[in-house]
């Protein structure tokens, strides 16, 4: 443990913030990273709980978090951040962008604040960096084994960078223009500067992982060339299919996906030409965001910084309850109402509403078609449903709307549709146990696989992923 006691001595402390009107002037990060001396307090608290909830129920890469709480506390940095490695390819970008599954896990927060668990992981993995201690590390020896990972998202990445560290030579293909995936083009720069991802792919393309950009597999480079070529492919795509509204008036102008925009925006930071007649600005709009998960919380953020009049942000469940509800106990992921970010922003917030209409004026929108709805319990199956509150419907103005309502699977184009993988009825990619598809040595890591969730979550299956491949190797 840290220090005795020190649970009952130190408060959470975070790191302080750039205030709301000076961040929304610019997209660079608005959070900081703890002191010194705060990060000793915060793993000061790590108490000796005997059963580890934070590592064994919370993290989805199983970081061993009281471990290295310990060791930092000790001031043994360099220790504790290999112990922090032995699990996460990329600490510093889980500790900026997770929303630290571990917390809601942790002893403490049975009945106080938990440990800061997410900020000792990015201040450790920025000292990390700092001291240079986070270095290229290249296999001592190569198998003569080739591997193809399409996408480069965080599944990608991290399946490349274990697969190449065990020997292997990796190429990475990626559509887009730059790696990255959803790190780079999915996530808005004032949660996750760009440098951060470049500096860590520097690490990657040392350690001997080739980049393969602007190639659409199945359509640039043919499927049976990389079959002949590689000896295991691994489809890390992503569930980029986003559900959609299919209600009157879809078709009006002004009506977009929510990766659509903040693709847009990113490229925009990044500095790449954007024509004005292709622009998705909020500017002086009245925006509605259809969505209250992280992508649609992006949104609301992005149309603050962009200079929009209002943002609305739709959510079709009830208000979650302020606290924990008997059927929700600790240490599961707490279902209670969170305010993020954006939201401190500026951002009204409607609950249990459902869209029945866009209404546009010519063809573009002008408003939505609202109406509240109520849950129930249905008869026999006991499955949650809802209905119309009659006489609750009503417009709301609207001269941009983003719809954020999440991803359904993966894109079922060229690639999936030319190696003839199965499909789970959700849509996503059948695998077995060992995380290979129907078709031998094919592989598949993160979302493409387990529908769309959290970036530290497809780091860990990315990691799985290169074990199952390895093995497959070696067998060859």
């Amino acid at each position: 443990m840290g220090k005795l006691l020190g649970f009952l001595e130190f408060d959470r402390e975070e790191p302080a913030k750039r205030g709301v009107e000076e961040r929304i002037r610019d997209f660079r990060e608005f959070e900081g990273v703890l002191t010194e001396d705060q990060l000793l307090r915060q793993t000061a608290r790590c108490m000796d709980c005997g059963i580890p909830h934070c590592h064994m129920f919370g993290c989805p890469t199983k970081n061993r978090i009281p471990d290295w709480n310990e060791f930092v506390y000790r001031r043994q940095y360099r220790r504790a951040l290999d112990i922090l490695h032995a699990t996460n390819n990329f600490p510093e970008i889980t500790g900026r962008v997770c929303p630290a599954p571990c917390e809601a896990a942790c002893t403490l927060a049975f009945n106080r604040k938990p440990v800061a668990i997410r900020h000792i992981e990015l201040a450790l993995a920025e000292l990390g960096w700092r001291e240079e201690w986070i270095r290229p590390e290249p296999a001592p020896y190569r198998t003569g084994r080739k591997v193809a990972v399409v996408g480069s998202g965080p599944a990608g990445l991290a399946a490349a960078q274990e697969l190449v560290r065990r020997g292997h030579e990796v190429v990475v293909f990626e559509r887009s223009d730059r790696p990255g995936g959803i790190l780079r083009y999915g996530i808005p720069d004032f949660k996750l500067e760009k440098w951060v991802i470049e500096r860590r792919l520097g690490q990657l393309i040392e350690e001997g992982v080739k980049f393969e950009t602007e190639v659409d597999v199945g359509v640039d480079v043919s499927l049976r060339y990389l079959r002949r070529t590689f000896d295991a492919m691994v489809l890390a795509i992503g569930a980029g299919k986003a559900r959609d509204l299919k209600v009157p008036g879809r078709h009006l102008r002004g009506i977009h996906f929510a990766m659509d925009y903040l693709t847009q925006q990113n490229r925009v930071v990044a500095g790449d030409p954007i024509p004005d007649s292709a622009r998705i600005s909020a500017r002086g709009k009245r925006v509605v965001v259809i969505g209250g998960g992280d992508t649609g919380n992006d949104c609301v953020g992005t149309a603050r910084r962009q200079g929009a009049v209002s943002v609305t942000q739709l959510e079709i469940l009830p208000r979650p309850p302020r606290e924990r509800l008997p059927d929700n106990p600790w240490p599961t992921w707490p279902r209670v109402l969170r305010n993020s970010s954006s939201h401190e922003e500026g951002c009204e917030r409607l609950w249990s509403v459902t869209t029945k209409e866009f209404v546009g004026s010519g063809d573009h929108v002008v408003a939505l078609r609202i109406a509240d709805v109520e849950w129930y319990r249905g008869e026999g199956n006991g499955q949650w449903q809802f209905r119309e509150v009659p006489g609750s419907e009503r417009l709301l103005p609207a001269d941009l709307v983003l719809l954020a309502m999440g991803f359904e699977c993966p894109e079922h184009g060229p690639l999936v549709q030319g190696l003839k993988v199965e499909l789970e009825p959700s849509g996503t990619i059948r695998t077995d146990r060992a995380l290979m598809t129907n078709i031998p040595g094919v592989f598949v890591a993160g979302d493409a696989a387990t529908g769309a969730s959290l970036v530290v979550k497809a780091i860990y299956h990315g990691r799985q992923v290169a074990r199952s491949v390895d093995r497959y190797l070696a067998q060859l």
